[in-house]
């Protein structure tokens, strides 16, 4: 009994250990890991001839361009209405739950919300157009709030603030540029500061950071102003940067409105931008600490829209590189452009279950299209008439429906084999 026991009472401890144990739930910007890529199966390989069947539609989510985030048990998304930006929670039928005002809106120009939010074990974050990081619970009260850029001296750009946060290892990342800090990371309980990101001398950008894993580290890639750089999620120490202006041979005001999440895939990353700009494909050192070109397309500019990486293709469209406002192909290994193709105009870009989505950003066509490495093979397609203004949110796939913004409404849409 005296050598049994011992051993019981630590198998009663450990069995006890294991029921703590949490299932951490993250719900971001482009789905997981923010590929663009949705872990859906079973999804329809081709459709009707006035589009897939709508499931239900929620209008008045105010004036926007974020995308839905759609967790277990609910629909959450941003908008703008008057001078504020709010969150909406819809049950996952469409039915308002509630609405709560977090932030204040930008107002200067291109007005609507852009902030995807970002889902993390039952709190939301989110940031306003001009500047507000707030912490919401999925019962819509704030838990807690700052003005990033005030903290930081930093400031909003031409077209305000257009940043889903980053949530890393019970943090969540704000990139207010400016004179104090690049990046900052919160805590997600209570906002205290975790570790700030030494100034750059950078102004803030539109763009999304990605979390990558490598060398045993969690890193933070990201664009602000002229530089490509990477930070250690640890700690928030820089540990590289490129001069994308001076790679691009870019002159004067360089600021040029980088909007594009990071591509990564074993060692490698993509790094694109519209207006022009040459995109990067970057091979990161064995310890992560560096990084060196390894390829350079200077025809392949997405602007807004985001890319997807399928096998050794890398999808997306044209902004300014001739031929413009065309979707492109180009080889993951050679940087290759493999061929363009016009279809409408440019536009968003996602994955599910071996096909594309395009939604393309003037008239609202949505499509459903072959990931062909020799053509853009459109299977189906039909149009978005509903809502105002640009056609910018990115679509959304979760159990079996497609999620599409267009303005202040929201349709949903059954694309799932029935049975």
């Amino acid at each position: 009994m005296k050598t049994i026991f011992p051993k019981f009472v630590l198998f009663l401890l450990f069995w006890a250990a294991s029921l703590t144990v949490v299932y951490s739930q993250l719900y971001e910007w482009r789905g997981p890991g923010r590929t663009g890529i949705y872990n859906e199966t079973g999804l329809l390989k081709s459709w009707p001839a006035g589009g897939p069947e709508l499931v239900w539609e929620a209008q008045n989510m105010g004036d926007g361009y974020s995308s839905a985030t759609v967790t277990d048990d609910a629909v959450y998304i941003t908008g703008r209405k008057d001078s504020s930006d709010v969150l909406i929670a819809l049950t996952p039928d469409g039915k308002k739950r509630w609405e709560t005002v977090y932030g204040k809106a930008w107002l200067t120009n291109h007005t609507g919300s852009r902030c995807t939010p970002t889902y993390y074990n039952g709190s939301l974050f989110v940031i306003s157009g001009s500047g507000d990081i707030v912490c919401v619970g999925s019962d819509g009260k704030i838990k807690w709030s700052k003005n990033h850029y005030s903290l930081y001296d930093g400031k909003p750009i031409m077209f305000g603030i257009s940043e889903s946060p980053l949530v890393v290892d019970n943090m969540v990342i704000a990139s207010p540029g400016g004179k104090k800090a690049s990046l900052v990371a919160f805590n997600v309980k209570d906002g205290k500061v975790v570790w700030e990101t030494e100034q750059l001398n950078q102004e803030p950008q539109y763009i999304n950071p990605k979390l990558i894993e490598y060398a045993g580290k969690k890193i933070i890639v990201t664009v602000m102003g002229t530089d490509i750089f990477a930070v250690n999620a640890k700690d928030g120490k820089v540990m590289w940067k490129v001069n994308y202006a001076s790679v691009n041979a870019a002159t004067g005001r360089v600021m040029k409105n980088h909007a594009i999440t990071p591509i990564y895939r074993d060692g490698y990353i993509l790094i694109a931008n519209g207006y022009n700009w040459v995109a990067l494909k970057l091979k990161l050192s064995p310890d992560g600490n560096s990084v060196e070109i390894v390829w350079e397309n200077r025809n392949f500019d997405p602007q807004l829209g985001g890319v997807v990486l399928l096998g050794d293709n890398i999808f997306g469209t044209n902004h300014m590189s001739k031929p413009v406002d065309t979707w492109v192909c180009v080889d993951w290994n050679t940087g290759k452009t493999l061929w363009t193709s016009k279809w409408y105009s440019r536009g968003s870009i996602i994955s599910a279950d071996g096909m594309l989505y395009l939604y393309e950003e003037k008239s609202g066509h949505v499509a459903l299209a072959n990931p062909d490495g020799s053509k853009l093979d459109i299977v189906s397609e039909f149009q978005i008439t509903k809502g105002e203004g640009p056609f910018w949110a990115h679509p959304v796939i979760s159990k079996g429906k497609l999620y599409v913004r267009h303005g202040d409404v929201l349709m949903v849409y059954r694309i799932r084999k029935t049975r």
